[in-house]
């Protein structure tokens, strides 16, 4: 074997031993990963009660913590949470992407005076936590009694949705990839701008549509800070996370740490279902905007 050869041979035999570590490490981290959600879901069947067990294993498996979730009302009622949070999130997401995809249309393909001092305003907004308008936007709710009975819902889906459009970034770089001829030749056909953003536009931006309707349904979907303050102690608008942490509370741990797990893993399936069906989207949607 020749000298050429040799080191051919060697620079595989290295990249071999590359690649296998690689994914002992990958297997490693994805173990890691998927351990807590395990033990989440194994959790929710276990039969023992309480927060503290001797083993990691349940000793016996039931499914009377979903049946006690959806049925013992008295004191956590979950059913009613969950209809609270789908009715919120539902709403605003329809509201956000509506938002987020006009503004993100106008800024990609209209020419105005104050186009750049917007984007630019909104990245700078965009550095800053948003619970640090939390009890500005409180108050603001408060004077326009929206705080209390059953207008607490309509609060949040306004808080939820309003400042949506300000997160217009990533769904105006994937408009950009869009040829403007297009635009232009349907402009001498007689269309107008509304026309053109949704007869053109949006048929074209399927993946970006879905990526925003998909990042604005979670967003009030798994909110815990906002809606515990704007909800404060009206029970019967809780929404999911804000009935999940009571179930931790010291005087329900006891009784509801097991359907804590439980309902934790119901409000996962939506989720995951949809990031499963529209996944393919999802990524296109993020590669096109990485593109533009």
């Amino acid at each position: 074997m020749s000298s050429k050869e040799k080191k051919i041979e060697s620079a595989k035999a290295r990249r071999t031993r590359t690649n296998v570590i690689v994914h002992i490490i990958l297997a490693v981290l994805a173990a890691i990963w998927v351990f807590p959600v395990f033990w989440v879901i194994m959790t929710s069947f276990r039969a023992e009660k309480g927060s503290y067990v001797s083993t990691f294993f349940p000793k016996s498996l039931t499914l009377d913590n979903y049946i006690k979730l959806f049925t013992d009302t008295t004191v956590l009622n979950f059913p009613k949470m969950f209809l609270n949070t789908l009715i919120i999130a539902v709403c605003s997401c329809l509201l956000a992407t509506f938002f987020v995809l006009s503004a993100s249309f106008c800024l990609s393909r209209l020419k105005f005076r104050l186009r750049k001092p917007y984007m630019n305003m909104a990245m700078i907004l965009g550095l800053f936590p948003g619970f640090m308008s939390m009890v500005a936007v409180y108050f603001i709710l408060k004077a326009v009694g929206l705080t209390e009975g059953s207008l607490i819902r309509l609060a949040l889906i306004l808080c939820y949705s309003g400042g949506s459009a300000l997160g217009f970034q990533i769904s105006k770089g994937f408009f950009d990839t869009i040829p403007h001829e297009i635009d232009e030749a349907a402009m001498l056909d007689g269309c107008t701008k509304w026309q053109i953003f949704t007869k053109m536009v949006l048929p074209l931006s399927k993946p970006i549509v879905v990526y925003t309707a998909l990042t604005s349904f979670i967003s009030p979907w798994v909110d815990f800070i906002f809606a515990k303050v704007i909800c404060r102690a009206n029970s019967d608008q809780y929404t999911v996370a804000i009935g999940l942490w009571k179930m931790l509370e010291k005087e329900y741990i006891d009784n509801w740490y097991t359907c804590f797990a439980a309902g934790a893993v119901i409000i996962s399936i939506p989720i995951a279902a949809l990031f499963l069906k529209m996944q393919k989207y999802y990524v296109n949607g993020m590669t096109g905007a990485v593109k533009g």
